[in-house]
């Protein structure tokens, strides 16, 4: 991973662990634009298929405030991007 990776924040991480960053072995996406702009997400898990659709992220900080959840989605020709996509309830 380079050094500009290496120094995000992982979405999901909790806000006192004192190294919130990604872990090596894992697939991270850049969360580009919207509430989460600049988190990385955790894709190591999810299928390949799975990679190439939209997934809604919890957020606080979104239009609908707590329980409201911000879409990402991938980027066409950039799949190690996903950009924001609106904020549902």
């Amino acid at each position: 991973m380079n050094e500009e990776i290496m120094r995000k924040r992982v979405y999901g991480a909790d806000h006192e662990d004192p190294d919130p960053g990604p872990r090596p072995g894992r697939a991270y996406v850049e969360l580009v634009g919207g509430p989460l702009d600049g988190l990385l997400l955790d894709v190591t898990d999810r299928p390949d298929e799975q990679r190439r659709t939209a997934v809604p992220l919890s957020t606080e900080i979104g239009r609908y405030g707590p329980g409201g959840h911000a879409l990402y989605g991938p980027r066409p020709g950039a799949p190690r991007r996903y950009d924001w996509q609106g904020d549902t309830p």
